[in-house]
């Protein structure tokens, strides 16, 4: 396991579209086998995060990232997951597996495939877990780690994502330190 950490990449970027295959589709009540940028983005805040199945760091921070989904969805934030992992060299990011991981976790937002890992490289996304924020405008405002967790060091003792919400909900600005994420590399093909 390779440790990697996100890349910086400016703030004020415009929310990258996309139109991915979701693995839960009865996590909303759109009838469609996709979603797309305009399905989730709200009015208040978009939550970005590309994960998947293998990974251990993902695993050490999914029920954190699932309880930030549900205490946020009451202040119009909208949390969506993306797998961009190869799933031919990890089987157990195959959608198949995206999904039953989807429903045994109970994942309450839309879990997405990016196959042709396009969407990843539109984001700058590198590893998993790794974090991207927009505001209402769907410009960037935030890119970083969920928090200080971590395998090896299960408590947490700082809440960045959540901070960071609160900061951007409550005054409309994210002053808090950025700081990136780590994990597994994203498994480019």
């Amino acid at each position: 396991m390779a440790l990697t950490y996100s890349e910086m990449i400016d703030l004020g970027m415009a929310a990258p579209p996309f139109d991915l295959p979701i693995a839960n589709p009865d996590v909303d009540a759109l009838d469609s086998p996709t979603r797309s940028l305009d399905d989730v983005a709200t009015a208040q805040a978009l939550v970005v995060a590309f994960i998947c199945n293998h990974c251990p760091y993902v695993h050490a921070i999914a029920e954190r990232l699932i309880a930030l989904a549900e205490d946020y969805a009451d202040r119009g934030v909208q949390v969506v997951a993306i797998s961009s992992s190869d799933a031919v060299a990890y089987p157990a990011d195959s959608f198949e597996n995206m999904t039953a991981r989807a429903r045994e976790k109970g994942y309450p937002f839309p879990y997405l495939y990016d196959e042709s890992q396009e969407i990843a490289r539109a984001y700058g996304a590198v590893c998993t877990p790794d974090f991207f924020v927009f505001d209402a405008d769907q410009a960037l405002v935030y890119r970083g780690r969920l928090d200080d967790g971590r395998p090896s060091k299960p408590a947490v003792t700082q809440h960045d994502l959540r901070q960071a919400l609160d900061e951007l909900l409550d005054a409309g600005t994210i002053t808090m330190e950025q700081i990136p994420s780590m994990g597994c590399s994203i498994k480019w093909r």
